[in-house]
């Protein structure tokens, strides 16, 4: 059995020796990326990496894919997180391995995780006999909005899992530092829509209509109101309403007017008094003007990522030899990794990629979007630690 201090140096070591198979991995999922729930083609590349390596996989969820890497001996069960989704974007980058699908893109950094995680499998499936217990890799579908972590927990996947994992390349922090924070860290992320049904008619004789658009009016700007004054100061909490429908034509009252927000807060108590508040201020508003107000929200709505405190705390040292560890700022971002976190302990840690150098300067969901890959071996690095989690909690 080696000692804990020789297999960490060898995992950092080894994890450097597979930056080119790490950034080639990456390119090609790059290249080749679908979005929630179609990522069929990702899947079958992710299970032909794995056979290679000589583990088998399955599917879980429709296009994800799960795989295990047992220990030596009997002991707890690790999981790590690499979501495989990407976005309905058109690609903006002038680069060899520029996306080959049109109006798709990987512009948040998912082709990075599952390489990351990928390469983490090699060094993992090598020392498992080190390994007490075992180490489930979830390439997870649905990431952005389809819930694709919901549906593997109510797939009973998480059941037997005692700490799990997830990594997110940061465009915020500086590439190679390494993001970490006790407690909320990504907010919950809520959305909703709002109907105004009213009497629609001609624009010049507004009395013979119920007018939803001068409802639409008074409830944006009711809502406006509700952080700054029902809500502390102190609470990180975030109420948009960016879109606004209503007639398309200059001389129409239209039947009715939409709203559609969104809703984001670090505080769960804070959430439900806000949900309904947004509810009861559109009744009433209806009400007094005679229209019908409907208010629904998103069922598949992210709570907080709320990271376990202890183990925040025991992953510290174990990082430190992979590079600079800052304390991570909160963001109002969603990210459906908290589903895992609500049925066990563990944390989300985030890598820095932004490299002004070379031009890596471009926010998450932008088109010009990318990733500064001479730091992505530490991905892998940190994967891997975190795969031996408890082959190393023992001595902390």
């Amino acid at each position: 059995m080696m000692d804990k201090e020789g297999l960490k140096q060898k995992i950092i070591q080894e994890a450097k020796g597979l930056e080119s198979y790490i950034i080639q991995t990456r390119r090609y999922i790059h290249m080749h990326p679908e979005t929630l729930y179609e990522e069929e083609n990702t899947a079958t590349f992710i299970e032909s990496e794995l056979g290679k390596i000589g583990l088998q996989s399955q599917r879980i969820v429709g296009t994800g894919v799960l795989a295990v890497i047992e220990g030596s001996s009997k002991g707890n069960t690790t999981a790590l997180r690499a979501d495989i989704d990407a976005l309905n974007i058109l690609e903006e980058n002038f680069t060899d391995y520029k996306s080959q699908i049109e109006g798709k893109m990987h512009a948040c950094g998912h082709d990075a995780h599952s390489a990351c995680l990928l390469g983490a499998a090699k060094l993992m499936y090598k020392y498992r006999e080190q390994l007490s217990g075992s180490i489930k890799l979830l390439f997870q579908p649905a990431e952005e909005g389809g819930g694709g972590a919901k549906k593997i927990v109510e797939e009973n996947h998480l059941k037997d899992v005692d700490t799990i994992f997830g990594i997110h390349v940061w465009n915020p922090l500086p590439s190679g530092v390494i993001g970490i924070r006790k407690g909320p860290v990504f907010a919950s992320s809520d959305r909703f829509e709002i109907k105004i049904i009213g009497k629609g008619g001609h624009a010049a004789a507004p009395q013979q209509t119920v007018d939803p658009t001068s409802v639409l009016v008074d409830i944006y700007n009711a809502l406006q109101k509700l952080i700054p004054r029902e809500v502390d100061p102190f609470e990180q909490t975030v109420l948009s309403l960016p879109v606004l429908m209503a007639s398309d034509a200059h001389n129409i009252i239209p039947n009715q007017a939409i709203i559609q927000g969104t809703l984001r807060t670090m505080n769960s108590a804070v959430r439900k008094y806000l949900i309904q508040r947004i509810e009861q201020i559109v009744e009433g508003y209806c009400v007094a003007w005679r229209c019908k107000g409907i208010t629904e929200f998103d069922p598949m709505a992210y709570p907080a990522v709320i990271n376990d405190e202890k183990t925040v705390d025991n992953i510290t040292p174990l990082l430190q030899d992979v590079g600079q560890i800052v304390n991570m700022d909160q963001t109002m971002v969603g990210e459906d990794f908290s589903f895992y976190l609500q049925e066990t302990k563990g944390a989300f840690i985030t890598l820095g990629i932004q490299n002004k150098e070379k031009g890596v300067i471009h926010p998450h969901h932008h088109p010009k979007f990318n990733v500064d890959e001479s730091v992505l071996w530490k991905g892998t690095a940190i994967y891997a630690l975190m795969g031996f989690y408890h082959f190393f909690y023992d001595n902390l």
